[in-house]
């Protein structure tokens, strides 16, 4: 691994003269305050640890994984508790060094941390330090924030330079050469716990010639063999499966070809399940292709703008550059559609959209992202994420407090800048590149969890205007906190060469902000992120902004579980009734935490309160329940009908919700619209143009039981007529993890798609 503090060789290094105590002084202090604990009182000492054993089953009652004697913070639930042993635990289980405490893991990531960031220079007097360490302790043993997994992994464990990046977008040439060396950067990357995506555009089609005089094997057969090594690569050396993004450009002519690719292989898992060849997890068979990687299709304005006039679409050979072939635009757009119909791929990155919203387009364009599609970014470009719990930062009220959230972000910001400098990355170029433009990628989880417990319906005006608050706070706290970090440490160093538009996207963001009392933001929210993003947009215009981007939106399937959190990324509720694991065995039917909470907030008294709970436990929805007034019925809609005919979220409310955040996110969020069963083709059709329009950044959709394996089956429902779609790991059944699909009994994930 490289890493981007590595020197030049042969270089002269030029004279530098010692700083003094008056020039150093005037550096501003980066405003680090403790918020959240209290001078002398140790952040590991303040709560109670409980001693567990966690355990984890196959379906047939196998014992998988085990390890006694595990000391977790005591509000941790069990689910937690085997998560964190399972899959963070560093060393080999049974073995002399296997950690064996959630102490020692935080404890090691933020004295990791702590040491960077003291190096760095970034802190204005030495105490400090043990105000950031004590803080950032506090956001990981409460559940408040939680990095992304190679975090997890790596920090403390690989030195002196461990990869801390989730996501990774690598560039690709036309040759057998770079083609090769993709399979083995991909390598690096997937074993670090951490996924990638490519752009394969660059490559000539299967109706090219090669240098050599033969045909070319084009993209989609390159990418058979790509999957194959992913899906044979454990993910961080533990349980799941890599993950990778493809992405082909709408000019290319082998586009047909690679928008029907995954679509024919889930006709091969059907065939070979009813022919009683598959298994009840047909996608980890060496026979179904492209299982361990989502495909998106790059589209311009131009391109959607002819499908929606039926005008012709010329596509282009990469060899001479010179457009040829002439296909009918709107064919095109319905092949998309058809195949996302059949199988959920391919997703649509939508290229000019995302290229307005460049702040280094002089640096170079926007080409791909990593696999889930939150971070888009330029070629060569690593990302490291971090989240946080919404539900954890509320009031007395149940209101989301801006204060306490603008708290956390200014702690994760420093950490995750300081990560940047001292992580290590797979490729010279990501190294230079992380370097030069440091992106980060701060994010949020539990929405769902957060507006239904306020009583407001998902695809609600309010909720909208909750999440547009949440997210405008967020994003102009992480970019003032970015402008103050380049205040103190210098600008990244590209900012002088693309100031301008860098300047002009910020100054999107704030007009952005200045209009959230038109999408019904709550006033402490909208007056709390004006200040934000004003107060950053002046900053910057001084001194610039240390990253290049500092938010995206991403699935946060494996680390809300570490966080307890209800629900996952911006996604709604799945379902109203879960399965919970107890402490000390057995599992346990319940109604969604934020149930009862809700409708407390609604105004009903205990009795019914009680008598909507346990008709919900019973049939796995509120429909029907008895004293329920039909007015609230939306509140409690979820992403999947509970049975056949019920009550679920439509597409234009995941679009809206996308749509509502999207402004205040340097980058793209991850998300899936859930379908029914019954949408139709031109549905599809008609959300990829909706989603253009709305000016989000990409979509993808998921139609109920399109697949044999299906990805989410609520408790209640019968299961899919093919399969009941296990874990891999241990046998139990499967829910959504952002685009991808995670098993809550042993957090293993299949790899996205």
């Amino acid at each position: 691994f490289y890493s981007d503090r590595v020197k030049k060789k042969n270089v002269k290094k030029k004279k530098q003269r010692t700083p003094t105590r008056k020039r150093a002084a005037r550096k501003p202090a980066y405003p680090l305050v403790r918020w959240f604990t209290k001078a002398g009182e140790d952040p590991f000492r303040s709560i109670p640890w409980d001693m567990r054993t966690a355990r984890i089953s196959d379906a047939a009652g196998r014992v998988v994984f085990e390890q006694r004697g595990v000391e977790v913070p005591a509000a941790w639930t069990q689910l937690a508790t085997d998560l964190v042993a399972s899959r963070y635990f560093a060393g080999v289980p049974g073995r002399r060094g296997r950690e064996s405490s959630v102490r020692a893991v935080i404890q090691r990531i933020v004295r990791t941390i702590g040491r960077w960031v003291k190096k760095g220079g970034y802190l204005a007097r030495t105490s400090d330090a043990t105000v950031f360490e004590d803080e950032l302790a506090h956001l990981l043993l409460h559940q408040k924030a939680a990095f992304n997994s190679p975090v997890w992994f790596n920090v403390g464990i690989d030195e002196p330079s461990p990869q801390c990046s989730a996501c990774f977008i690598v560039g690709l040439k036309d040759s057998l050469d770079a083609i090769l060396e993709l399979a083995t950067v991909e390598g690096r990357i997937f074993s670090k716990g951490s996924g990638s995506g490519t752009n394969f555009s660059s490559l000539r089609s299967s109706r090219e010639p090669t240098r050599a005089g033969g045909h070319a094997s084009g993209p989609v057969a390159f990418l058979r063999g790509l999957d194959a090594l992913a899906g044979a690569i454990k993910s961080g050396g533990r349980t799941r499966r890599a993950a990778k993004m493809a992405i082909l450009d709408a000019d290319h002519p082998d586009l047909l070809a690679f928008v029907r690719s995954k679509a024919v292989e889930e006709d091969r898992a059907r065939a070979l399940d009813v022919a009683g060849l598959g298994d009840s997890d047909v996608s980890s068979d060496s026979a179904v292709s492209f299982q361990n990687e989502n495909h998106s299709v790059r589209v311009p304005d131009a391109f959607l703008a002819a499908a929606e006039r039926g005008a012709p679409w010329r596509l282009v050979p990469r060899t001479d550059g010179v457009a040829s072939e002439a296909v009918d635009a709107r064919g095109l757009l319905r092949e998309m559609a058809r195949a996302a119909h059949a199988c959920g791929d391919p997703g649509l990155h939508f290229a000019d959209t995302i290229e307005r919203w460049n702040p280094v387009p002089r640096t170079g364009p926007i080409r791909a992202s990593n696999p889930c599609s939150e971070f888009v970014f330029l070629d060569d470009t690593a990302c490291n994420l971090a989240s946080l719990n919404l539900m954890a930062f509320r009031d007395a009220e149940g209101d989301v407090d801006p204060a306490s959230l603008a708290a956390a972000v200014r702690v994760l910001v420093l950490a995750m800048d300081a990560i940047v400098g001292n992580a290590g990355y797979p490729t010279p170029a990501i190294a230079r590149n992380s370097s030069r433009l440091r992106p980060l990628g701060l994010g949020i989880a539990n929405l769902g969890a957060l507006v239904m417990a306020r009583g407001l319906p998902y695809d609600g005006d309010a909720a909208c205007g909750v999440a547009a608050g949440v997210m405008a706070v967020v994003g102009g706290e992480a970019s003032l906190a970015s402008a103050r970090l380049a205040a103190r440490v210098g600008p990244y160093a590209e900012w002088r060469r693309n100031r301008d538009p860098a300047l002009a996207v910020l100054e999107r963001h704030t007009k952005a902000a200045r209009s959230l009392l038109a999408q019904h933001a709550p006033e402490a929210l909208r007056d709390s992120a004006i200040a934000s993003w004003e107060a950053a947009l002046a900053l910057a215009r001084f001194g610039g902004l240390r990253n290049a981007q500092v938010t995206c939106i991403a699935p946060t399937g494996t680390i809300s579980f570490l966080m307890d959190c209800d629900t996952t990324g911006i996604e709604p509720e799945l379902s109203l009734v879960k399965e919970k694991k107890l402490v000390g065995g057995g599992r346990l039917r319940l109604v969604s935490r934020v149930l009862p909470e809700a409708l407390r907030r609604l105004g009903y008294d205990p009795g019914a309160v009680e008598a909507i709970l346990a008709h919900a436990e019973r049939e796995g929805t509120v429909e029907g329940a008895p004293r329920l007034d039909p007015r609230h019925a939306d509140v409690f809609a979820t992403a999947v009908p509970a049975r056949p005919g019920g009550r679920s979220l439509s597409a234009e409310a995941h679009l809206r919700m996308m749509a509502a955040v999207q402004p205040f996110v340097s980058g793209a969020i991850s998300k899936t619209v859930n379908l029914p069963a019954d949408e139709t083709v031109e549905g599809v059709e008609a959300i990829f143009l909706a989603a253009w329009r709305m000016g989000l950044k990409a979509v993808a959709v998921y139609r109920d039981r399109s697949k044999v394996v299906q990805p989410l089956v609520p408790a209640g429902a019968a299961p899919h007529p093919a399969s009941t779609g296990r874990c891999h790991e241990c046998g139990q059944g499967l829910v959504p993890d952002g685009a991808c699909l995670l098993c809550p009994n042993c957090g293993a994930t299949t790899g996205c798609g």
